[in-house]
């Protein structure tokens, strides 16, 4: 049973008018993706890799955090759907920032929690995860797919990606909050699991985790399908086939991975641990 809406309707810490474009933007790429078959095929091979090591993924209680655009529902219909944004399609709404006081959802009752670029979205990182473990049944996982910034993504990202790329911060949050989809910097995840350690250190007294527990991956199979903002004409059958070659999964994909993924069952490197 699909479980019953809620609204969080305080959005005052956006800027109004920048709530409403990333609303109106949330809407657009949406149906871009629905019409762009490669990258709903994309979205399929991510989500199975993330669930891989699960022997009945559909039998889990899952919450996704960032669903506005999401596939993810289309794959596992016993996903729950979140997003700060009041979307009529979510099953919940509300800022994941205040996840441990959220009743609808009850202490312990979760098996996962995943984001899929969210965390560099958010105005604490650090906070929602440790927030976030009072969800999550003993043992349960958080998936996260973020930026990984190699040698070769980190220029793409900083000269001809929008967002903001900003190693050069104090502290891992957000320097600016201005709309959900608006403030970011791809950075973060990056600094907070491998450029920083002291920060991720503050995430151990809820979750069990190490950098073995992550894996770059390569983003050539996306760009393939344009991703939201265009399509290119790849016919079905050549993308499938060229697919495996192009995710690199493997440690040799440094280089060119621009993303961080989880390989098995302790998933991106959280897992709660037995003193939460």
């Amino acid at each position: 049973m699909q479980a019953q809406q809620q609204r969080d309707t305080d959005h005052s810490r956006y800027f109004v008018n920048q709530y409403a474009e990333d609303r109106a933007l949330t809407l657009r790429n949406r149906s871009k993706l629905s019409a762009n078959r490669n990258l709903l095929y994309w979205y399929r091979e991510l989500y199975r890799t993330q669930f891989a090591n699960f022997p009945d993924p559909g039998r889990l209680c899952v919450l996704e955090i960032g669903s506005g655009v999401s596939p993810l529902k289309r794959f596992y219909e016993n996903v729950l759907t979140s997003d700060v944004m009041d979307l009529d399609y979510l099953d919940y709404v509300f800022d994941c920032h205040a996840i441990d006081r959220f009743n609808s959802i009850g202490d312990e009752s979760l098996d996962v929690i995943t984001l899929t670029n969210v965390l560099h979205h958010l105005k604490d990182p650090i906070d929602f995860l440790n927030k976030a473990a009072r969800k999550l049944k003993r043992g349960g996982k958080i998936i996260a797919t973020e930026p990984y910034l190699s040698t070769l993504s980190t220029l793409i990202f900083k000269y001809l990606h929008h967002e903001l790329v900003d190693f050069n911060i104090a502290k891992p949050l957000l320097s600016e909050v201005r709309g959900p989809l608006a403030s970011a910097n791809s950075a973060l995840p990056w600094l907070i699991f491998i450029g920083h350690p002291p920060w991720s250190d503050r995430l151990r007294a809820k979750f069990d985790f190490d950098e073995a527990s992550f894996y770059p991956f390569s983003s050539i199979s996306y760009m393939m399908t344009g991703g939201i903002s265009r399509r290119l004409p790849f016919p079905r059958s050549i993308y499938r086939a060229l697919f495996p070659s192009c995710w690199l999964r493997s440690s040799s994909s440094r280089l060119l991975a621009n993303k961080c993924l989880p390989p098995r069952a302790l998933v991106a490197g959280l897992e709660t641990n037995s003193t939460k």
